[in-house]
C-alpha cells in the first residue's frame, strides 16, 4: 500500500512541476502576446501569487477536515486544465483571471501532495521528500524543455493543447493509486486559525530564503538570457532546464544523503552550493556561462525546500496539514510573489544584479539550518 502510495504521490509531483516550467517557457511568449513590459509581467506574476498565497492556509484546513486524497483529486484536475485557459486569454484582464485561477490550482495542489508525501513518509519510516521533489523538477525539466520547442517550432495553441494533454493523461493515471492508498479519510476537525506557537513561522522563513531564488529563476531566467545575454528563444529556456534538470537528479539522492548526514549539514551544504551558482549566473558574459550557474544553482537547491518542508510536516504538536501549509504559504511567497518585484529593480539595475544579489538569502539559510533539525523525526519514528 505505501508503495503504490508513493509511486501516486510521484507522479502528482512530476505533473505539478511540468505545467510550472511549462509556464516558465512560456513567459517570454506570453509577453510579446500581450505587449507587456518587464514590469508589466511583475505585476501578472503578483496576480499569480496573491491566488498561491490566498490558497496555501484554506488547503491546509481543509486537507485536515475532509483528507488528503480527496482533496488533491479534485485540485489535480483542475490545475491541468489551466495552461488552456492562459493561452485562451484574448487580453490582459482575463490573462490576469486565468493567472489567479492557475496560482490557486497550482499551490492549494502543492500543498495537498507535499502533505499525502508527510503521510507516505511516516507509514514507511523513511525520507521521501527529496526524491517527491525530483520528480517535481523532473517535470519541470520536461514542461521547460518540450516547451522551448513547442513555442519555437509551433505555436501557442498547439502547446497549450500537447501541455494540457500531457497532463491530463498522467494526473488520471495517479488517481486510481491515490483513491486505493488509504488517506481519504477525515483527519480532523480543524478550525481555520493561525498557530500560536513560532516554530512553524521560523520554518516557513527558511523555505522563504530557499525558495525565493528559485522562483527567480523560474520566472525571469528565460528573460534575462534572451534580453541581456542575446540568447534566441529556445537557448533562453534552457536556463531554467538546466537548472531543473540538476535539482531533480540530486534530488532524488537527497533522501540518502538527508538520512546520513542529517537535515542541519546537508541544508548548509546545499545552501552554499546554490549561493556559488547564483553568484555565476549573475556575473556571466554570455548565455553558455549563465547556464552553467544555473545548473550548479540547481545543484545546491535541490534539497533546501525538500528538507524544509519536511520539517514542517513533522512539527510537534501540529497536525502535518496546517504545518505544511504555513511553511508553504510562508516559503512560497518567496517563490511565487517576491520574484514580481524583481521586474522592477532589473528595470532599474539588469537581471545580473537580482541574481547575484539573491545569493545572499541562500548565505542567510546556511546560518538558520538548525531549524529545520524536525526534519531528521522521519528516521527516528
Amino acid at each position: 500500500m505505501s508503495l503504490t502510495a508513493r509511486h501516486s504521490v510521484s507522479l502528482l509531483f512530476l505533473i505539478n512541476g511540468f505545467l510550472i516550467g511549462t509556464w516558465a517557457a512560456k513567459i517570454p511568449t506570453f509577453a510579446d502576446r500581450l505587449s507587456l513590459s518587464e514590469g508589466a509581467v511583475g505585476l501578472m506574476i503578483v496576480v499569480f501569487g496573491i491566488g498561491s498565497i490566498l490558497t496555501m492556509p484554506v488547503i491546509g484546513v481543509t486537507i485536515a477536515r475532509f483528507g488528503t486524497a480527496r482533496i488533491t483529486r479534485y485540485l489535480s484536475l483542475a490545475a491541468a486544465t489551466t495552461m488552456l485557459w492562459i493561452t485562451l486569454s484574448p487580453n490582459v484582464v482575463t490573462a490576469a483571471i486565468a493567472l489567479f485561477v492557475f496560482g490557486g490550482l497550482i499551490s492549494g495542489m502543492d500543498v495537498a501532495m507535499n502533505t499525502f508525501a508527510v503521510e507516505v513518509e511516516k507509514k514507511i519510516v523513511c525520507p521521501i521528500m527529496s526524491s517527491c521533489h525530483g520528480f517535481w523538477s523532473l517535470g519541470g525539466l520536461g514542461g521547460a524543455m518540450v516547451s522551448g520547442y513547442l513555442l519555437e517550432y509551433s505555436n501557442i495553441y498547439m502547446h497549450a493543447l500537447i501541455t494540457t494533454a500531457v497532463s491530463l493523461i498522467i494526473v488520471v493515471l495517479a488517481l486510481p493509486q491515490l483513491r486505493a492508498s488509504g488517506s481519504s479519510a477525515p483527519a480532523q476537525k480543524t478550525k481555520l486559525a493561525f498557530p500560536r506557537m513560532l516554530l512553524p513561522y521560523l520554518v516557513g522563513f527558511v523555505a522563504l530564503c530557499s525558495a525565493m531564488p528559485e522562483g527567480a529563476v523560474i520566472d525571469w531566467s528565460a528573460l534575462y538570457l534572451k534580453n541581456e545575454l542575446g540568447a534566441n528563444t529556445l537557448a533562453a529556456s534552457f536556463a531554467f532546464g538546466a537548472f531543473s534538470g540538476t535539482m531533480a537528479i540530486v534530488r532524488f539522492f537527497g533522501d540518502p544523503i538527508r538520512a546520513r548526514y542529517g537535515a542541519v549539514r546537508t541544508m548548509r551544504l546545499c545552501a552554499l552550493t546554490a549561493a556559488v551558482g547564483l553568484l555565476v549566473a549573475g556575473t556571466a558574459s554570455s548565455d553558455t556561462v549563465a547556464i552553467v550557474g544555473f545548473l550548479v544553482a540547481g545543484l545546491g537547491m535541490s534539497n533546501l525546500v525538500p528538507i524544509a518542508f519536511s520539517a514542517a510536516g513533522n512539527l510537534p504538536g501540529l497536525a502535518p496539514g496546517i504545518g505544511l501549509s504555513m511553511a508553504t504559504t510562508i516559503g512560497y511567497s518567496g517563490l511565487l510573489v517576491a520574484p514580481a518585484s524583481f521586474g522592477y529593480v532589473a528595470e532599474i539595475f539588469s537581471f545580473s544584479f537580482v541574481f547575484t544579489g539573491l545569493a545572499l538569502a541562500l548565505f542567510l539559510v546556511m546560518f538558520l539550518a538548525p531549524i529545520v533539525k524536525h526534519a531528521d523525526a522521519v528516521d527516528t519514528d
